[in-house]
């Protein structure tokens, strides 16, 4: 099996990518310890060094949390995982780099999509609002297109650190723009380690488990580096998979994600139309109960709601029968359109900070 940073591809079979790949499972005592709902629930499965990072959290002292979205389309419920979790860690006392990864989206996605660097900078300040509306803060982020000159320095030095082959070897091609993509995330997640910014600190970057070529190229490179770096740590959440069975949530495919800028209404009609765990008839599932574990709406919940407990307490009844599929998508899509109501209310407001940050002006 091998894992594609840019596919739309679900990764099923964690125990073999950990395995493959050498990840590490998260402990229980630290999944405990750290009262969010990802780690609560086991979304979050796997890490590099993570424990590092740990250690400064329980001591209540900074670390860089680092992490970014290419702007090459709108954001969904999957790409919320991503920063739900760089905020959590934000609310951990963290030093925080939020890259806008324009010339990314550029470089590295095909003209159809990205045709010019000012699409991926529209799609930026779309994507920044929602970001910033979900608890960002202006000074959280950087657009890399704005980014100063040493930025740049670092990036290309970094060009000297990874060989034809070692590429080749990671990713299983040569795609120039992908390498240049790749260059710059590889310089997101490094430079606040230089002098100028924070330092040599233990850092965490949280990411899907396709991401892991990315993640084994950064630290190999922060290795070969002459600043002292403490090797990038990073922490790997489970993809949320989309409506549809087989595949995860992604913008390339609508039909099977729920979108930040979907209409209250409209979200709740696709999750009305997503597949469930139940059973053919209503006293099969009375009597077998139904199936969470394979439901796209037990997996919006799981994902998503904020109660751990009242969570909890929906899957057990759906297990025992008592919860019925009709109530889960009548509840569920509930849940969605208010958070959605809501989120765009306060996108509206941040729509302006968005574009000066993004544009520079």
């Amino acid at each position: 099996m091998e894992l594609d940073p840019w596919g739309a591809g679900e990764v099923k079979n964690y125990d073999h990518v950990f395995k493959k790949f050498g990840l590490n499972p998260i402990p229980a005592s630290i999944s405990k310890s750290l009262k969010f709902r990802l780690f609560e629930r086991g979304i979050v499965i796997a890490h590099r060094d993570f424990d590092k990072v740990y250690a400064r959290i329980k001591a209540k002292k900074p670390f860089i949390n680092m992490t970014g979205i290419a702007s090459s389309g709108p954001l969904h419920f999957g790409h919320k995982v991503d920063l739900d979790l760089f905020i959590f860690f934000k609310k951990c006392g963290a030093k925080n780099y939020f890259s806008v990864s324009d010339i990314d989206a550029y470089v590295s996605r095909p003209d159809k999509k990205i045709p010019s660097l000012e699409t991926a900078k529209k799609w930026g300040i779309e994507n920044l609002a929602h970001a910033l509306a979900l608890g960002l803060n202006e000074k959280d982020v950087f657009v890399q297109s704005q980014k100063e000159s040493r930025y740049y320095e670092f990036t290309f030095e970094l060009s000297k650190k990874i060989t034809k082959k070692t590429f080749e070897a990671i990713y299983g091609h040569l795609d120039l723009g992908k390498v240049s993509a790749n260059l710059l995330q590889y310089a997101d997640i490094m430079h606040p380690q230089l002098p100028e910014y924070e330092g040599p600190m233990p850092s965490v970057t949280g990411i899907g488990l396709e991401q892991d070529p990315h993640a084994r190229a950064t630290r190999d490179i922060a290795k070969r580096l002459p600043y002292g770096i403490v090797t990038p740590g990073f922490i790997y959440f489970q993809h949320q998979s989309g409506l549809k069975l087989g595949t995860k949530m992604s913008a390339s495919h609508p039909e099977t994600a729920i979108f930040l800028d979907d209409a209250p209404e409209a979200a709740a009609k696709k999750v009305s139309r997503a597949f469930t765990g139940g059973r053919p008839t209503v006293e099969e599932q009375r009597k077998l109960g139904g199936r969470p574990e394979i439901c796209k709406v037990h997996e919006l919940l799981k994902f998503h709601y904020p109660n751990t407990k009242r969570w909890e307490k929906l899957v057990k009844d759906c297990k025992d029968g008592k919860w019925l599929c009709g109530e889960c998508k009548q509840f569920t899509g509930k849940f969605v359109s208010d958070f959605l109501k809501d989120h765009q209310k306060k996108v509206k407001t941040k729509l302006k900070i968005a574009e000066k940050i993004v544009l520079g002006k």
